[in-house]
């Protein structure tokens, strides 16, 4: 999908200096994704800090926030923050159940077949991701040779020790069963290659806790950095709540990951010429 030629975008307000684009011409460089679910308190915030984080830098880019059935001012805010940021979009999702959305798996797949950058970067919208914290993520990826950077909160969350104990034993399943060392492989914040991105099987409940161990069985490299994990100042928590929610449905969901790891096929090919080379 091709942007917008440069001339006909309007100029920046409050999102950039007067007359500067921060997308720039052909594709950005990151498409940042972002989830969202009854965020509203968040949203203005959530924009200025991803703009903030990126535009200085003059790292090109685009963010996509996913609207996951908000019933509240969600959509309207982003929308209405759309008429002098460019580089914003709002990606909604449909068939949502009443009053719910489809979920942070679906919304993520959601989004990001919707990006266009060279690289995807992934956020909560609850502001407890520093979106400061995805330049460093990209110098890392470039400077290791990586193809993934996933984000690590585990030394700056203040967990009880109930929440503590589940994420040890989640963490020791996750190894047996599928040899996944990522310490904290439930952090949204991380950083990937497009193409990584697209092959996710995100359409199942509860993949979005499998992205990086997935990227592994791919082939592809993923490294750890360690990030922030801030405080919710605004709104309530709308993915993953209680312990035992997650505990029983992310271990069937382990077995669930092995099988389909098994049964995966490399679906790589090359067409035929006309001429019959290479046939």
């Amino acid at each position: 999908m091709s942007v917008t030629p440069q001339a006909a975008r309007p100029n920046l307000s409050r999102a950039g200096a007067p007359g500067q684009d921060v997308l720039g011409p052909g594709t950005p460089r990151i498409s940042v994704v972002a989830p969202a679910h009854n965020e509203e308190a968040n949203i203005d915030r959530l924009v200025q800090e991803v703009h903030d984080a990126l535009a200085p830098r003059g790292i090109s880019f685009e963010f996509i926030v996913v609207d996951d059935g908000s019933t509240d001012s969600t959509r309207a805010k982003v929308h209405a923050l759309m008429n002098d940021r460019p580089w914003l979009r709002c990606v909604a999702m449909t068939r949502t159940p009443p009053g719910k959305g489809n979920g942070q798996s679906a919304a993520f797949h959601a989004g990001f077949r919707a990006t266009r950058g060279e690289y995807v970067a992934v956020l909560d919208a609850d502001l407890q991701n520093d979106p400061a914290e995805i330049p460093a993520m990209l110098d890392l990826l470039l400077a290791q040779r990586a193809d993934m950077v996933q984000g690590d909160r585990s030394h700056a969350r203040k967990d009880n020790a109930i929440r503590k104990v589940g994420s040890w034993v989640g963490r020791v399943f996750r190894k047996l069963l599928l040899g996944d060392t990522i310490r904290d492989t439930g952090c949204s914040l991380r950083l990937m290659k497009r193409e990584i991105a697209v092959q996710l099987p995100l359409e199942f409940r509860g993949m979005h806790r499998f992205i990086p161990v997935t990227a592994r069985h791919l082939g592809y490299t993923v490294v750890e950095m360690p990030v922030k994990h801030r405080a919710r100042i605004a709104g309530v928590p709308k993915y993953g709540l209680g312990i035992m929610q997650r505990a029983i449905p992310g271990l069937i969901d382990c077995f669930a990951v092995r099988y389909m790891r098994n049964r995966r096929r490399a679906v790589s090919s090359v067409e035929v010429p006309r001429d019959g080379a290479g046939a």
